[in-house]
Parts: structure tokens; sequence; C-alpha cells
């Protein structure tokens, strides 16, 4: 009957139908980063399959990663495609650590980060459709190609200097930003000595 209706799934089971797929899934993450959904819910859209699968359940190996802005925000003033976490509350984070706050309910912390957006999990089906970038100044570097600037770098005479790799002129827009590259190998992998 709507045979370009997407399929709504909740820990795997089917529970309905959309006709405006892009809307719930943005109204559904927006949700998530405001904090009125848990944070460890993981919400996947699978355009090919014409699915989007809300995921609860308990079990799900998640991590942490920097958001990134889809679209411009003017009740925040973060442009499409910078991150979530501001000088500003870097700022408050530094400040916080020098001076702890006396009242607790002024505190930041990691769950702060996580109320404002700036910090979001992923657990494997979600990184499946992500677009993640390797670290916020590959970001910049993104934006700054898109807008049609050239990039390329001299490599000088430093033989140690860190490559980076060239931007998919493909891609269309990355959805999170890793914290640190070494974060895409896991804890486990983080601590083997090289």
């Amino acid at each position: 009957r709507y045979p370009h209706a997407t399929e709504i799934f909740v820990n795997g089971v089917w529970v309905g139908v959309h006709q405006d797929p892009k809307h719930l899934v943005n109204q559904v993450l927006d949700t998530r980063r405001k904090s009125y959904v848990q944070y460890e819910v993981s919400l996947v859209r699978e355009i090919r399959d014409q699915e989007f699968k809300i995921f609860s359940d308990a079990g799900r190996v998640m991590r942490p990663v920097f958001t990134v802005q889809q679209e411009d925000d003017p009740e925040t003033g973060i442009n499409k495609g910078h991150l979530v976490l501001t000088k500003e509350l870097v700022n408050r984070l530094a400040k916080e650590q020098a001076e702890p706050p006396e009242d607790p309910s002024m505190k930041i912390g990691w769950e702060g980060l996580i109320r404002a957006g700036a910090v979001e999990y992923l657990d494997a089906e979600e990184e499946e459709t992500s677009m993640i970038c390797m670290t916020p100044e590959d970001l910049e570097l993104y934006r700054l190609q898109k807008a049609g600037i050239n990039t390329e770098e001299d490599m000088g005479d430093d033989p140690n200097k860190r490559l980076k790799t060239k931007t998919n002129p493909t891609t269309h827009m990355y959805t999170p930003c890793e914290i640190h590259p070494s974060m895409i190998l896991g804890i486990c992998a983080s601590i083997i000595p090289f």
C-alpha cells in the first residue's frame, strides 16, 4: 500500500511505517542529543533497505565520539559541519578542573558534554551507517575543500610529520568525529605496547 514508506523497528520488532523518514530520523536524533531520549539508544537509518532501526536493548558495546552538527542551528549558533563541542564548553571544563564549583549542579563534566549533545555514543550497528572523521582538523580541511579552497600542504623537510589522507571528494558529510584516532581501535588495542 505504501511502496516508499520506511519501516520502523524497535529492538528488532516492526512497529510501523513512516512516509517522511528523513524528518523522523532528524527529530529522533535531535531528541537524543537533547537528552530527552537516553544517549545509549542507537538510531540506524538504512536508506537502501527503507528501514529505521531503534535499539535500546542491553549488551551492545558502545564508544564515545564527538558530534558534528548536521544542520545550521540558530539556537546555539553552531554551523553545519562544525563540532558541537565549542571553545566555550572546553573553557568551562578547564575552569571546572582548575577550581571545582561548590554547587554540584553547576558541574559540567562528561555527563554535561552528553547533555549538551557534544558527545554521543555509537554502537557497531550505528557505526555502519556513520561517516566518521578522524580528527577535528580533518573536519576543518574537509569544509575548506568543499568550499573550493586548496588544502594540500607541503611535507617540507620533516620525515616524521603525520601523513594526512586525502579527503574523498564524494563524501557528502561527516556525521561524528573521533575523540582521538586511536579510539577507533578500541580500549584493548590501545593498551598494547608497540
